[in-house]
């Protein structure tokens, strides 16, 4: 046989050959992540997680994340209907649970509370929630997070708002006063930071309306070691730095 014809010395080389191509052969690990990853997430969070989706491919530049951001409630019931989604971030836990046959081991990352908005300069010179009454003022739908926490919170305060339009995501509702097509409205606090086009005023009570945000990787996720590492970094000391520059409360 032509193994046994091999003589001592062509062994050795032999040997030294494969113990060197072995020690360049990388051995697996999470920084060989690779493919694209589409998370969808609350529309609260674009911000934060276009700066952690940054972060995270700086780290793993073989990773292409696809952001869809919308209302929570929007997205779980794309989640259900069958949207190829690998990780799922929600405003409020409720929202979450619905898609629980979906999801796997949802966990909470951040908080947030709820702000009045105005235009700039606040020229109906808001000061209360009782205010928001006598005013065109916009809310999210209640079917969606940020709507069912204006609910509770217009509910414990004993205001009662007819709305002008009911949003299906926060972000529109912020648009609206912003472009002064309403008097006010209520958004989350992350919303506004580092907005020049509105101000804000912490209404009483706000911070006895909490949303906690969890997030998950979906069952039938086609990237799912990517979807793993992108839900450790959000979860990180590092990502959680990024939430709370933009304004998240901790878990």
């Amino acid at each position: 046989m032509r193994r046994a014809l091999l003589r001592p010395l062509a062994l050795g080389a032999l040997a030294l050959l494969l113990t060197g191509c072995a020690a360049s052969v990388p051995s697996p690990s999470g920084d060989q992540l690779g493919g694209s990853l589409t998370v969808y997430a609350a529309a609260s969070l674009k911000g934060s997680f276009d700066e952690i989706a940054e972060a995270f491919t700086a780290k793993h530049p073989e990773v292409e994340i696809s952001p869809v951001y919308d209302g929570s409630s929007t997205l779980a019931t794309q989640i259900a209907e069958g949207a190829p989604a690998d990780v799922f971030a929600s405003a409020d836990e409720a929202t979450m649970a619905k898609v629980s046959p979906f999801a796997l081991d949802p966990a909470v990352f951040a908080s947030n509370t709820l702000v009045i908005t105005v235009p700039a300069g606040n020229p109906k010179k808001v000061e209360t929630l009782a205010d928001l009454a006598d005013l065109v003022t916009v809310l999210c739908a209640p079917e969606v997070p940020c709507g069912a926490a204006s609910a509770k919170l217009l509910s414990a305060a004993g205001v009662t708002v007819d709305a002008a339009s009911l949003e299906q995501n926060v972000t529109a509702v912020l648009t609206k006063v912003a472009a002064g097509e309403a008097d006010a409205g209520l958004v989350y606090a992350t919303d506004v930071v580092g907005r020049s086009d509105v101000a804000s005023i912490a209404p009483e009570g706000a911070d006895e309306v909490v949303n906690r945000y969890p997030i998950a990787a979906l069952k039938d996720a086609a990237n799912p070691d990517a979807a793993a590492a992108f839900i450790a970094f959000v979860r990180s000391g590092a990502g959680q730095k990024i939430l709370a520059r933009h304004g998240f409360g901790a878990p």
